[in-house]
């Protein structure tokens, strides 16, 4: 996936680097530069080296308002500040989304997704996960009229057992009335795959892949035709 470049400007060094970091974190932007001071920005945004521009209204020297109105459409443009009274005449002067500080990444990052439909129409959108930091390392299941805790590092794979599923475990099969849709959602995409409609496996409890085999450990997971494409790109990109 081509990346979009970016530039995040505000004054107050702190918000500055709230937003490259989310920009650091988001897979599909690169930071091209960061900058306190606006008018430096400028030559870049207007040679066309830039797609999409973090950019507070409030700045010394020119503010947001005054910067779009330069740069005339060069680059799409996400206003980022404290007051919201700002947010009506920036959607008068075309801009993309406005982010109200303190910016929570999940908000960060469906405004990036609004940028990346707009300039890469034709690319698929990747759907918001939380960071791995937020992420719990484990998930509850009912069982037996009671909530099982089952840690992440423990699953090697989910079956499909028609009306319910099991789940294996390095020590154990645990039964629950659940689907696999749900479990798939319920599951972290960074570390769990489905690969067949009847299977979803651990990535990192992943042994050998063969043909249309996965071994893990003792047990031989089948790869579904409808899933192979999607699932070998997956192994690719982690080579």
């Amino acid at each position: 996936m081509q990346k979009l470049r970016c530039i995040a400007i505000d004054d107050e060094l702190l918000a500055l680097d709230v937003i490259t970091d989310y920009i650091h974190k988001t897979p599909f932007l690169e930071l091209v530069y960061s900058t306190s001071q606006v008018l430096d920005a400028l030559p870049l945004v207007e040679s066309g080296g830039v797609d999409l521009v973090f950019l507070d209204i409030q700045m010394p020297q020119l503010n947001g308002l005054q910067f779009m109105k330069i740069i005339h459409g060069k680059a799409l443009v996400i206003f980022t500040t404290a007051y919201p009274q700002y947010a009506l005449d920036g959607y008068e002067h075309d801009v993309l989304d406005y982010l109200l500080k303190p910016v929570a990444y999940e908000r960060f990052y469906k405004a990036a997704q609004k940028a990346l439909s707009a300039i890469r129409p034709s690319q698929t959108q990747v759907p918001y996960e939380k960071p791995a930091a937020e992420l719990p390392n484990f998930i509850f299941v009912k069982t037996d009229n009671k909530m099982v805790k089952v840690q992440l590092s423990e699953i090697l794979f989910v079956e499909g057992l028609k009306d319910y599923i099991a789940i294996q475990t390095t020590a154990e099969k645990i039964i629950t009335l659940q689907n696999m849709k749900r479990m798939e959602k319920i599951l972290p995409a960074s570390r769990f795959v489905r690969v067949h409609k009847s299977y979803i496996v651990s990535l990192e409890k992943t042994d050998t892949i063969e043909r249309n085999r996965i071994f893990i450990g003792d047990h031989v997971i089948p790869i579904g035709d409808t899933y192979r494409e999607p699932f070998f790109q997956l192994i690719e990109g982690r080579e």
